[in-house]
C-alpha cells in the first residue's frame, strides 16, 4: 500500500476527552474517530488491525471445530422474555419498537437467538456436539461509556456457542477452547493470563477470563509466580490463618476516640497497629440487618460476600438503619454487646483468628481495645472468606504466595450448563428416548477492546507499538525526498515492489512531507519495522533499518535488505 493511495490522518495531541492511552493514541494516529459517546468510526489503518485480529481468531476457532455463521443483531424482545433475561439485563439492553409496536433488542450477546436456531434444528444426540461461532457488532448501552473502545456501546466480539448431549461432553470443549483462546492470545503476540472467574449476569458454573496485562487494567488479578495458579480478586481465595487464635492478653477498655472514624486514623490515634483493629460493615438483606467483620487493612469482596446464604442479594444499610439497630451513628459501630436476635455477625476468617482486637464501641467518640471472641462476645455466628486477597497471601493450591497485577478482560469462556436450554425449552432424545436438556457452553473475546488492550500494554512517549501480528503494516518503508530524488524514488519503488512480492505487508509512505513528519507519524501508528532509504546510503549501498522497539537505527546493504528483514520477522 502506497500512503497516497491511502487514508492517513494523524493529530499531534488527542482530544482533552480522551482519558487513558489507548483512547489518546488511537485517536491520534487516526485509528478511529468518534462518531456518539462509546460509539466509534473505525478508519482504514484502525480496520486493518481489527480484520487481522478477526483472521487468527477465524483460523484457530475453524482449527477447533467450531463452525461460523453470522446472526442478525437486532433480536425479537419474546426471545429475551422467554429467556427472562428482558427484565434482568437491566438499563444496558437497548429496547425498541418496530412500526407495529413489537418489541425489538440491539443484542448485546445472542444467547437466546443461538439456542432458539438450535432447539428448532437439533432433536437427537446423534446431532450433537455443535459449536457455533460469529463474528459481529454488539451493543450495550452503558450508562457512563468511556476509555474509548475499552468501555464503548457499540463494539465488535467474537461469540461462541456450543451444545453437548452431557456435562462431561461440555467440559471437553471447554478445555479445548481453554487451549484455542490460549493459542489465539500467544499468536496475537500479547502477555497475558487466564483466570478462574465469577460468571455474572451471563450465569452457568465455572468460567475463565483471559486478561492482557496491563496497569491501566481495571481488574485485579491474583496469581502464583510458583504454580500456575490464577484467579480474577474477586473470586480468589483468602485463606484462614494457619496459626490458631491466640489467647487474650489485654482487659477490654473503652478508649476515647474523637472525630477518628476510620480503621487507620484510630490505629494512628492510638499508637497501635492497623493490623489489630477490626471494621464493621452494615449490610440489609429484606429487614434484616448484618454486621460484617474485616480487618482493618483489608477489603470486603462483594461478589464472595452476596453468596453467602441470607444475603443474595445484600445491600449497605443506610444511616437510619444503623442508628435503629444499633444506636450509633457510623464509624464507630462494632459486634460488642449487639443483640444477637437482631443482628447477626459474620466474621472474616482472618478476624475470626485474632485476639486483642479495636473495634468501634457503638458510641460516638469511642471505640474498645482489647476485645476477644468468646469473652466480650459470642463467637461470630458465621465465619467464611469475605475480603479481597492481598500481595503475600498463601496460594490457594498451597505452592507459593500470591502477587498482584492488573489486566484488561479480553475474553471470556463459560459452562453455562442447562440455564439457557430450560428457559427456552432446548431439549433433544438421548440414547433411549428420553427428553433431555442441552448443556451449553459460550466463549467470548472482545476484538475491539483487544485493540486498545494491546495498546495499553505496548506504547512508548512516540505513540502504539503493535505486535507484528496485529500492526496495520509489518514495514514501512520512509523515502528521505520522494518527490524531488529519481535516485530514492526508483530505490523506494523496487523495495516496496520485492517486499510485496515476498509476501511482507508493507506500507510505502511516499507523502510530499518533512522527515520529521513522516518518522514521527510512523511511529505514532507503530508499524514494527521502518527502512529509510537516502541519497547518502544509497551512494555507499545501504538502507537504514530501525525497529519500532530499537533505541539506535543500523545500516543494512541494499542486496540483503530482503533476507535481513525475514530473518528479523520470524525472530519475533
Amino acid at each position: 500500500m502506497r500512503s497516497s493511495q491511502f487514508f492517513i490522518s494523524t493529530l499531534k495531541e488527542a482530544p482533552n476527552d480522551a482519558e487513558i492511552v489507548s483512547h489518546q493514541l488511537m485517536l491520534r494516529a487516526g485509528l478511529i474517530k468518534r462518531l456518539a459517546g462509546g460509539i466509534y468510526t473505525w478508519m482504514p489503518l484502525g480496520l486493518r488491525i481489527l480484520r487481522k485480529v478477526e483472521n487468527i481468531l477465524r483460523e484457530e476457532m475453524n482449527h477447533a471445530g467450531a463452525v461460523e455463521l453470522l446472526m442478525p443483531a437486532v433480536q425479537p424482545g419474546e426471545l429475551w422474555q422467554e429467556s427472562g433475561r428482558w427484565e434482568k439485563y437491566g438499563p444496558e439492553l437497548l429496547r425498541l419498537k418496530d412500526r407495529h409496536q413489537r418489541d425489538f433488542v440491539v443484542g448485546p450477546t445472542h444467547e437466546e437467538v443461538i439456542t432458539d436456531i438450535v432447539r428448532r434444528d437439533v432433536k437427537s444426540y446423534r446431532q450433537l456436539p455443535l459449536h457455533f461461532y460469529q463474528i459481529q457488532t454488539k451493543f450495550r448501552d452503558e450508562i457512563r461509556p468511556r476509555f474509548g473502545v475499552m468501555r464503548g456501546r457499540e463494539f465488535l466480539m467474537k461469540d461462541g456457542y456450543s451444545f453437548h448431549a452431557s456435562f462431561d461432553d461440555l467440559q471437553r470443549e471447554y478445555r479445548n477452547m481453554f487451549d484455542t483462546y490460549t493459542r489465539i492470545f500467544t499468536r496475537l503476540g500479547l502477555e497475558f493470563r487466564a483466570v478462574a472467574a465469577d460468571t455474572g449476569s451471563i450465569g452457568g458454573t465455572g468460567s475463565h477470563e483471559f486478561h492482557v496485562l496491563a496497569d491501566s487494567g481495571e481488574d485485579a488479578l491474583a496469581y502464583c509466580s510458583d504454580s500456575d495458579y490464577a484467579a480474577n480478586v474477586e473470586l480468589a481465595e483468602a485463606l484462614a490463618p494457619t496459626k490458631p487464635r491466640g489467647a487474650a492478653g489485654e482487659s477490654m477498655r473503652k478508649v476515647a476516640t474523637p472525630n477518628q472514624t476510620r480503621c487507620e486514623d484510630v490505629a494512628n490515634y492510638l499508637g497501635l497497629p492497623f493490623e489489630k483493629t477490626v471494621k464493621a460493615i452494615a449490610v440489609m438483606h429484606d429487614e434484616a440487618f448484618t454486621l460484617l467483620l474485616l480487618r482493618g487493612d483489608h477489603t470486603l469482596n462483594e461478589i464472595k460476600t452476596g453468596k453467602l446464604p441470607g444475603l443474595d442479594p445484600f445491600r449497605f444499610a443506610t444511616d437510619a438503619e444503623i442508628e435503629r439497630f444499633l444506636g450509633c451513628q457510623l464509624g464507630y459501630i462494632g459486634p460488642v454487646g449487639v443483640d444477637p436476635a437482631k443482628v447477626r455477625i459474620i466474621a472474616d476468617r482472618t478476624v475470626a483468628a485474632m485476639s486483642d482486637f479495636i473495634c468501634g464501641a457503638n458510641e460516638a467518640g469511642f471505640h474498645l481495645t482489647g476485645v476477644n471472641f468468646g469473652r466480650d462476645l459470642p463467637e461470630p455466628s458465621i465465619v467464611a472468606d469475605i475480603r479481597n486477597v492481598v500481595a503475600g497471601d498463601p496460594s490457594p493450591d498451597g505452592k507459593g504466595v500470591l502477587e498482584l497485577r492488573r489486566g484488561i478482560e479480553v475474553g471470556h469462556i463459560f459452562q453455562l450448563r442447562t440455564k439457557y436450554a430450560e428457559a427456552l425449552n432446548c431439549s433433544f432424545l438421548d440414547e433411549n428416548g428420553q427428553s433431555q436438556f442441552m448443556e451449553m457452553g459460550c466463549y467470548g473475546i472482545g476484538v475491539t477492546r483487544i485493540v486498545g488492550a494491546a495498546i495499553e500494554q505496548c506504547h512508548d512517549e512516540r505513540g502504539c507499538i503493535f505486535p507484528a501480528a496485529i500492526a496495520p503494516f509489518t514495514v514501512c518503508i520512509v523515502p528521505m525526498g520522494y518527490a524531488k530524488s529519481e535516485t530514492v524514488r526508483t530505490a523506494a519503488d523496487a523495495l516496496y515492489t520485492d517486499l510485496q512480492a515476498a509476501d511482507i505487508d508493507v506500507l510505502l509512505d511516499d507523502r510530499n512531507e518533512r522527515p520529521g513528519v513522516l518518522f514521527a507519524d510512523m511511529e505514532l501508528i507503530g508499524i514494527p519495522h521502518r527502512i529509510v532509504i537516502g541519497e547518502r546510503g544509497l551512494k555507499e549501498g545501504l538502507f537504514e533499518y530501525q525497529g519500532r522497539r530499537d533505541t539506535e537505527a543500523k545500516m543494512v546493504p541494499a542486496r540483503e535488505i530482503i533476507a535481513f528483514l525475514k530473518a528479523r520477522l520470524c525472530a519475533a
